[in-house]
């Protein structure tokens, strides 16, 4: 008879247990319950401890992390007409527990292809450049139409980004001779500016050298000493040119030469001190 009784108390007490274990849950701090009471959705619970009721209470649990969704490679024709392989990646989060788990059978399996096909209409109507070179507002445009079609799933899309887009080699190779004839281009139009801007100063100095010929021969003095930095250069110095410095150099001089004497206060003093003395001889 004890043996019996000790029997339904371990039994009891298992039961107990079971009941117990089955009844109590424990939510991290990033975890809300849905519970669902005989198929009818109550409050949403957590984090903490949570209880339900045995057999009766069925609990649902959701993350409200930011999801990583990597979009597969997606085949898209580009508005001009150049097939691309683009793929990107989804960041997105549970706003609403309830939604996410009552509006949609699977929402990260619906949030993946709406991304699928979002990515593909959109990039459809774009051309080639922009995909190249506008992403920034590409992805701004993917992100608001992947959120605006997962609000009623309590989905917040938070970020889009293209991540890579795959180009054919042949455009690749076209792409690179464009972009080189840009570059020659450039080049070609920066260097006529340069000579535009060189003939526009020798201008300038043309003009200052016109006025005074004097100038012109010192001009070509020095270009001839730039020349002969050389030792085996030979120069030649033409007379012509040559002559017009040495009169104005001439003419330079005769002019401080007369000044001279007549500057000099003491030149007359001396010669008349001079004629007196032979005068006093005689």
């Amino acid at each position: 008879m004890v043996t019996a009784v000790i029997t339904v108390l371990v039994v009891l007490i298992a039961a107990a247990i079971a009941l117990a274990g089955a009844s109590v849950r424990v939510l991290r701090e990033y975890e809300r319950a849905v519970v669902f009471r005989l198929g009818r959705i109550v409050e949403k619970r957590g984090p903490g401890l949570v209880l339900l009721v045995p057999a009766i209470d069925r609990m649902v649990r959701v993350s409200l992390r930011t999801v990583t969704l990597n979009v597969p490679p997606q085949d898209v024709i580009t508005r001009d007409n150049v097939p691309v392989r683009v793929d990107a990646v989804v960041y997105f989060r549970v706003v609403d527990p309830n939604c996410a788990v009552v509006a949609v059978e699977s929402y990260l399996k619906a949030t993946s292809q709406i991304a699928q096909t979002t990515l593909r209409s959109v990039l459809g109507k774009a051309e080639l450049d922009s995909l190249l070179s506008e992403r920034e507002e590409l992805n701004e445009e993917l992100q608001k139409i992947i959120d605006d079609q997962t609000e009623p799933w309590g989905i917040k899309v938070t970020t889009v980004e293209i991540k890579d887009v795959g180009v054919p080699q042949a455009m690749q190779k076209a792409m690179a001779r464009q972009a080189e004839a840009e570059r020659e281009r450039r080049a070609k139009v920066i260097n006529a500016e340069g000579e535009f801007q060189a003939a526009a100063r020798l201008g300038e100095a043309a003009d200052v050298i016109s006025k005074n010929p004097t100038t012109i021969q010192l001009r070509y003095l020095q270009t001839l000493s730039e020349i002969g930095i050389n030792q085996n250069s030979t120069i030649v110095f033409p007379i012509d040119l040559v002559q017009p410095l040495l009169k104005a150099v001439q003419g330079q001089e005769e002019p401080q030469q007369a000044q001279l004497p007549q500057g000099n206060g003491v030149a007359a003093p001396l010669t008349q001190s001079k004629d007196r003395e032979a005068a006093d001889e005689r």
